[in-house]
């Protein structure tokens, strides 16, 4: 048989990247949710792409605002869905950022892959002063590797793990899913957190999934999305349950959006329970994007037992090739850590403002605050009092975008459920992610809009 002469038809609707149920007569009912589905299973698929990896949380939401005018107006918008704090210099007691940056000779070069030495530096110095004063084990250089964003680093980390099972907790930054499942080394497992716990970690959670055979766990504190932090005692308990059991990932970006210990400065790290800095296996990442305002920048970097960073600075080199080297070099002089003690303390007062505010015009509006966010620039805001119409978070959503105000729904905060359940079965589908990051005026012209919504 000549092959070339065979003609094999595929019809358009046999092609489903999706293996779940049909929709239910529920999403049938809502534009929005059909638009999801088709997202995730790929409504034009082409031979060799996996439509899916283009359709994750903040990106799809955005792609639907410029659908309604966002890209040609972003002014007339509040865009209170993006994960980015304000980088204005108005802020009380912040301190300017650079206008301009003078590149050396050496900014022309290719850098090392793990990061500037005099940078990673800086990096050890700020960690030692902040959490591990008095300690006898301290961080140095080597301990330190200076990656492209918090994306690449958790890529790189990925990278370099052993065959295991990983854990994750949901609601969390869910791009964890996807950034990790690039990977055949290890299983991402999820593992819910309870509403009616204030989606808390348990140190006894933590002793479940170890006890189940999980060998890494990672997860973000502060947490994103629901704005609560593991503290201590119940931190250190958490590293001590996993010391010689278990690598524990800590996605530490908004560890100086702590809300606390009275806007004192106080940044959240598990640094300040680590033991030996070579010998504990807990990797923390951090960097320039929000605690510093400079997402812009992609600099972060990841601090953990000098085998594990060594093995993540080499990965660089076929992975993203390093980080902007004349922005490092311009980063250095911002880590001093008397200066970075009193940016947090102004970041914390100026933040905690406006997350009072926002609660405040949330209630008055009718919407039921269950818990009281600690930390970051997040509110999951829960829409289950609302009416039906505008009571999830995808029809929310569609409803904002007609008010110029963009937010996140709940469901991409869930473990990809367009591939396992009917959206409406999610614990997080009543749910948006309200982010208080931008500018005050912007945060007034979104809830006005979103008072609208609600009182039509």
């Amino acid at each position: 048989m000549n092959l070339a002469d065979e003609k094999i038809n595929v019809s358009p609707s046999d092609k489903r990247f999706s293996t779940g149920k049909e929709p239910s007569a529920n999403e049938q009912a809502s534009k929005i949710h059909l638009q999801f589905r088709e997202a995730h299973e790929g409504h034009r698929p082409h031979a060799g792409l996996d439509p899916s990896r283009a359709s994750t949380g903040v990106v799809w939401t955005t792609e639907r605002a410029y659908e309604h005018g966002f890209l040609d107006d972003p002014e007339a918008w509040s865009n209170l869905g993006q994960g980015a704090p304000e980088v204005d210099d108005d802020i009380e007691g912040s301190f300017e950022r650079p206008h301009t940056i003078d590149i050396s000779m050496s900014g022309r070069e290719y850098g090392p892959t793990s990061g500037i030495k005099p940078l990673r530096v800086a990096v050890a110095n700020l960690y030692n002063a902040h959490h591990r004063q008095e300690k006898e084990s301290q961080y140095t250089w080597e301990n330190v590797c200076i990656v492209p964003g918090g994306r690449a680093g958790l890529i790189r980390i990925a990278a370099v793990l052993n065959n295991a099972y990983l854990g994750f907790f949901i609601p969390d930054y869910t791009a964890y899913n996807e950034m990790l499942s690039l990977f055949r080394n290890f299983a991402a497992i999820p593992s819910p957190l309870k509403e009616e716990d204030g989606y808390h970690i348990h140190p006894e959670k933590i002793s479940d999934e170890i006890s189940r055979g999980t060998s890494v766990i990672l997860t973000s504190n502060p947490r994103n999305p629901t704005g609560r932090v593991v503290a201590n005692p119940e931190l250190a308990q958490i590293q001590d349950i996993c010391r010689n059991r278990a690598t524990l990932i800590m996605d530490e970006f908004y560890g100086g959006y702590n809300y606390t210990s009275n806007c004192d400065g106080t940044t959240v790290s598990a640094a300040k329970n680590i033991q030996d800095v070579n010998q504990d296996d807990v990797l923390l990442i951090d960097g320039l994007t929000k605690r510093f305002r400079l997402p812009g920048w992609r600099i972060a970097w990841i601090v953990g037992p000098k085998e594990f960073i060594k093995a993540i600075g080499s990965c660089g080199s076929y992975l993203d090739g390093g980080a902007n080297v004349p922005f490092q070099e311009a980063a250095i002089p911002m880590l001093e850590p008397n200066k970075v003690l009193k940016e947090m303390k102004a970041l914390q007062r100026h933040f905690k403002t406006k997350r009072d505010f926002v609660l405040s015009r949330l209630k008055e509006i009718g919407f039921k605050i269950s818990h009281i966010p600690d930390s970051t620039f997040y509110i999951w805001l829960d829409l289950s009092g609302l009416p039906d119409g505008i009571s999830d978070g995808l029809n929310f959503f569609q409803a904002c975008l007609e008010e110029k105000v963009i937010v996140v729904p709940g469901i991409f905060f869930d473990l990809n459920p367009a591939k396992r359940r009917d959206l409406f079965d999610s614990p997080c589908h009543h749910f948006v992610r309200l982010s208080y990051g931008p500018r005050m005026e912007v945060l007034r012209k979104g809830l006005d809009g979103i008072e609208r919504i609600v009182k039509r």
